[in-house]
């Protein structure tokens, strides 16, 4: 089929049509093995203000807990179609190169970056659209223990920026800056699958079913802070998105306020931006 490329208003139906159809499979694939996952982030809080694909934004997110992430992990690669993939962290470079701890489902049917020698380092495999897959892993309620595990998570990853392809200082504060400098260059002297063995020890530490707390163990430090109730997330109901239903939190009122606020309320209109393309994409259905 002759490839479509979209280059106005950023290409947003293309990638919503991608992203619907990954999340499409995700839902299949779960609902015939028994897994749970819930809409996460903007994809939730779409379904619960637009019924849909949040208008201005660019991409899909899901979470799963420990136990059902482990559940699809092991189904997907062979039930995913062919314009599909599970992408996990150990997938760059033969295990060598890092971009973050965050699995997702690449549509390797589109295009969203110009050549370039980023897209090169990470072999091709970033340049898709796709839909980011978050892991919920027990967190302890005592206050000191969840600085720590949160603590630990922060310096691990750290230690992996290391292995990516660039790093830009410049956009830290000095002593965080001096902190990502000092890490970065002592990982960059230990094997990227030391360190992520070391991310999924801290993980599963505290999994012990002792607590009513999760938080997200593979998202970037600065989304460390957010802290979910077991009972908001474990249990999942369906909530109509687009064409289609899928699963969200039962608690999605109090996760969506945890994380957003008052989210019925719409950003500025100068904000209603597209966050992740660069203003030109391409899919092939």
């Amino acid at each position: 089929m002759e490839e479509k490329k979209l280059e106005t208003d950023y290409g947003l139906e293309a990638v919503h049509r991608a992203n619907l159809s990954i999340l499409k499979e995700v839902d299949r694939i779960c609902r015939k093995y028994g897994i749970r996952y819930v809409m996460d982030s903007g994809t939730l809080l779409g379904a619960v203000r637009h019924q849909g694909f949040i208008p201005w934004d660019d991409d899909a997110d899901l979470a799963f807990t420990r136990e059902n992430y482990e559940a699809f992990a092991r189904v997907a690669p062979s039930e995913l179609p062919k314009r599909m993939r599970l992408l996990e962290t150990k997938d760059f470079r033969g295990g060598k190169a890092f971009y973050d701890f965050t699995p997702r489902i690449v549509y390797l049917n589109s295009r969203t970056h110009a050549d370039s020698q980023e897209m090169e380092y990470y072999e091709g495999k970033l340049n898709h659209l796709w839909v980011d897959l978050f892991i919920l892993d027990e967190l302890p309620e005592g206050k000191f223990a969840a600085f720590w595990t949160k603590g630990l998570h922060t310096a691990i990853y750290g230690l992996a920026m290391g292995h990516r392809y660039r790093l830009d200082f410049g956009k830290y504060g000095r002593i965080s800056g001096f902190a990502v400098r000092l890490l970065s260059a002592v990982g960059k002297r230990i094997p990227m699958k030391t360190i992520r063995a070391w991310q999924r020890k801290a993980a599963v530490k505290d999994g012990k079913g002792k607590s009513g707390l999760l938080y997200y163990s593979n998202y970037q430090p600065d989304y460390l802070y957010v802290t979910l109730k077991r009972e908001w997330s474990e249990e999942t109901v369906d909530l109509p998105f687009e064409d289609t239903v899928l699963m969200a939190p039962k608690g999605w009122d109090q996760v969506l306020t945890q994380v957003y606020g008052s989210y019925m309320q719409l950003p500025p209109e100068e904000k209603r931006k597209p966050a992740h393309t660069d203003g030109w994409i391409s899919v092939t259905d």
